[in-house]
Order: C-alpha cells, then structure tokens, then sequence
C-alpha cells in the first residue's frame, strides 16, 4: 500500500495542501481497494461517509432520470476526489459511480478530513475551489444542452477525450466508452449518437474500431457547428 506523503496522485487534488503530518495520518487510517471495469463503486441514494481518491483509472458519474435512463454527468479521472459534498452538506450520494476500466481508489474517511477541513484553511480554501470548479461546469453544461446542437454536443466531448485520455500506439483513446455512453454524456438517444460518429467517420474526423475510437481531425471537431 502506497503512503499518502510519497503519492504523485495528491498534486493533482486538495490534498496537495495538507503537511506531511497530516498526510501521515490519513494514510494510516485510508482504505485503498481495486475496482474493476463495470462494478459500481457506490450508488445514488448511499452514504459515502468520506472522500475516493482516484489512484488510477476513470469511472462515469451518472444520475437516474424520471424516464428511469442513467444520465453521465461527468466522467472522474486520475487524481479528482469524490465526494467531497457529502463532507459538508451530510447529504446522500446524488450520483452513481461506475468503473470504464479498472480503477484503483483510497477511501478516506469523513472525520479524518472533517479535522483537516476545521484546522487547515488552506485545505479548506482548496476543496472550495474545486466544488466552485464543478458548479462552474455544470453551468456550462446546462448553457451547452440548450444552445448547441447534438451533433456539436458530441464533438465537445471527443475533444475532450482527446485532450484528455492517453492514446495507445495505435493512436485511439484508451478509455472506451459504448455508444450508449456517448449518447448518455451528450443526453440524446443511442441511434442519434450512432448516426452522427458515423457521420464524423465518413467526413475523415475520426476512425472507430469497435468500440475503440481515434481522432483524426482534431482542428475538424472543434469547428463543428
């Protein structure tokens, strides 16, 4: 088990901010456990009773619709935390969290960063920076569903996994997602979302194998209209 004061993860996030006592503390009471491709790591409606930091791996954060569809909100990455709401708030999980591939997660438990949050401003002043950070977009997100086209809406987020997933040699995306999830991050149906990647792949935009997709026109995606 890796010790929090040597991880590279916590650069990334709030914990960048906490002394190497602090860090000590935490990694002698966190819980680090291995997640694999589709298993669920908590579900909307629990309590999650502290924060996921995420070691390595990427899930889908998605929310229950009145039509009984699972909607993605966002997808969490290498080095975001999770859960840091239900911190402040007591609040139950408003998402679910699902595994893309394998993950590796630490657990850290609420009252261990309930203490940091009370004696730490600077630790304080950065969890609230990136809950700022979330509001912000989803605010964009919102703006985005009612103004741009679904066909737009699809292109932003292929540039965003471009620009932010590693390729393989071959140049696709490492974190494969279904067409289902496609559809579900740009919030239209699944024959919609399989329409236009087809249509993105005849105009030379990018090259699908299976489920795997690589960009080709990267300048082409951003220009779409």
């Amino acid at each position: 088990m890796s010790k929090c004061e040597q991880c590279i993860v916590r650069q990334f996030n709030s914990l960048k901010a906490l002394g190497k006592d602090d860090l000590i503390r935490i990694s002698g009471c966190k819980t680090s456990k291995f997640i694999k491709k589709g298993e669920t790591l908590f579900r909307e409606g629990e309590s999650i009773n502290g924060v996921y930091c995420v070691k390595d791996g990427v899930c889908k954060m998605s929310k229950l619709s009145a039509n009984g569809k699972d909607q993605i909100v966002k997808l969490v990455v290498r080095g975001d935390l999770i859960g840091q709401r239900s911190l402040v708030t007591d609040e139950k999980s408003n998402l679910t969290a699902v595994a893309l591939n394998e993950m590796e997660v630490c657990f850290i438990p609420k009252q261990e960063v309930l203490n940091d949050l009370t004696n730490n401003a600077a630790f304080s002043l950065d969890m609230l920076q990136d809950m700022a950070k979330e509001l912000r977009e989803a605010d964009n997100i919102i703006v985005d569903m009612a103004q741009k086209s679904v066909k737009q809406r699809l292109a932003d987020v292929l540039v965003y996994l471009h620009t932010t997933f590693e390729k393989d040699e071959q140049g696709f995306l490492n974190v494969v997602l279904s067409r289902e999830d496609y559809a579900s991050l740009v919030g239209t149906a699944t024959e919609s979302a399989i329409r236009i990647l087809s249509q993105f792949k005849k105009e030379g935009l990018i090259s699908t194998t299976g489920k795997h997709v690589k960009i080709i026109d990267f300048e082409g995606l951003k220009r779409i209209e």
